[in-house]
């Protein structure tokens, strides 16, 4: 069953020109074109499916500074404030709410992790508060546990992963962009070995910048242009219960299991880290660079089977453009959940939260969250081709900081000065080894 969507009608009127075109409707891509819109930008957006369809819409909804790799902190501290400026300026939901963030936990070594982080980041001005056995008993009290200890982090909080992406792309529409579903983007022109137009599959838009925001179908469009972009998908399962439950925290983590309260009243279930691994093209060609994420985080992962391998999303062979991509015959990834991995979720959820009981599931769905060989993502205008700009390895944190880095790329594109430090972000670093250099969280 898919993940929760809110659908929208866009007006898909395909321009013959453009001062950018970005490719992928998700919460990164949106944002992009978005910003570029409200700069006075003449925008197209192309989705192959519909908007928000991939993991845009099946994520946890989080929207967090706590916990994120040094690297990524400026960028998520300053994204929480643009969710809030963004649904003031177009005027619908994005179910964004500052409503905290708890985590929970009985083991000292996790809360000294935690203790460690928090003081770098109070030194980078974020307020995060360590819990002491007692005060994390009160804010944990629908558990009916003791803990030893937590965090609260009451400046985080969530978004609604079926709204965020669709809304924000009316707000292209509202600052004048263009939004066009079920278009799939074949490829790039150049001249004079700069970018020069996209290829659709309805024909071809005049551009001089491109930014690829495609998400885990990223490496394989840009290895059509020569470029080497190592990435690697996982298979993320989670599940929602329906509304009834009250008295809990609207979003806790702990190590067994992590719920977030979605816009119905409902409630997502996941367990952190568990994902299945899906052997792709993509993923072998870049084992070289992934065995130093391997070797930190083999223990959350299952084996997979071929899903990913016959949706071609990683695929490295090259394809006409004048005949249907593998993007046209998969407009949006929608593989199956574990069913192993949805049954013990439910399970750990309901023996830590008595309130979900007798609650019923609504749905259950699956992912697949694109990384990068160190978990941070690649947000650059210097990959090889001027006028390209790359926007995806989100590696599972994209969509908290998707409206900060929807700015990002458009502070790039305009030539602007960036909100936050780019130079953790480039793709060149894939260059070097990244043993010792792989995100924490």
């Amino acid at each position: 069953m898919p993940a929760p969507l809110i659908a929208i009608e866009t007006s898909n009127t395909m321009p013959a020109a453009a001062d950018c075109v970005v490719i992928g409707g998700g919460i990164v891509g949106v944002s992009a074109a978005y910003w570029l819109a409200r700069a006075g930008q003449k925008v197209v957006l192309l989705e192959k499916g519909s908007v928000g369809a991939e993991q845009s819409s099946r994520n946890w909804g989080w929207c967090r500074q706590q916990n994120r790799d040094a690297r990524e902190l400026p960028l998520s501290t300053r994204t929480l404030g643009l969710w809030e400026e963004m649904a003031a300026d177009i005027g619908d939901s994005l179910g964004f709410s500052r409503c905290g963030l708890l985590y929970l936990s009985n083991s000292a070594q996790e809360i000294e992790t935690w203790a460690k982080w928090g003081r770098f980041a109070r030194g980078e001005g974020v307020d995060t508060r360590m819990l002491t056995s007692a005060e994390a008993a009160e804010r944990g009290a629908a558990t009916g546990q003791k803990w030893v200890g937590g965090v609260w982090s009451p400046s985080d909080g969530t978004a609604d992963p079926s709204r965020a992406a669709p809304m924000i792309a009316r707000g292209i529409e509202k600052h004048g962009g263009h939004v066009v579903q079920n278009c799939a983007a074949r490829g790039v022109e150049l001249a004079a070995g700069r970018v020069a137009g996209v290829i659709t599959e309805r024909g071809v838009i005049r551009t001089p910048a491109v930014v690829v925001a495609g998400g885990a179908w990223a490496g394989s469009f840009l290895n059509q242009l020569g470029i080497r972009f190592p990435q690697a998908a996982v298979r993320s399962s989670i599940l929602s219960v329906a509304p009834g439950a009250t008295g809990l925290p609207a979003a806790l983590y702990t190590s067994g299991v992590a719920i977030t309260r979605r816009g119905d009243g409902g409630h997502t279930l996941a367990i952190s880290g568990r994902a299945c691994l899906d052997p792709t093209q993509g993923a072998l060609a870049g084992l070289r660079h992934f065995l130093p994420m391997f070797a930190r985080r083999w223990r959350s992962l299952r084996p997979g089977g071929t899903q990913a391998w016959r949706a071609g999303f990683e695929t490295r062979a090259r394809w006409a453009l004048d005949q249907p991509t593998p993007m046209e015959r998969a407009r949006s990834l929608d593989p199956r959940p574990s069913a192993r991995i949805i049954a013990e979720t439910l399970a750990r959820a309901r023996r830590l939260l008595p309130g979900l009981q007798d609650l019923p599931v609504q749905a259950a769905w699956a992912g697949y969250i694109d990384s990068t060989p160190d978990g941070v993502p690649v947000i650059d205008a210097d990959i090889g081709i001027p006028g390209l700009v790359l926007a995806a390895g989100l590696s599972g944190h994209g969509f908290g900081i998707g409206p900060g880095v929807g700015h990002l790329v458009a502070d790039l594109v305009l030539g602007r000065p960036p909100i936050a430090e780019t130079k953790e972000y480039r793709l060149a670093r894939f260059g070097q080894s990244q043993w010792g250099k792989v995100a924490e969280f």
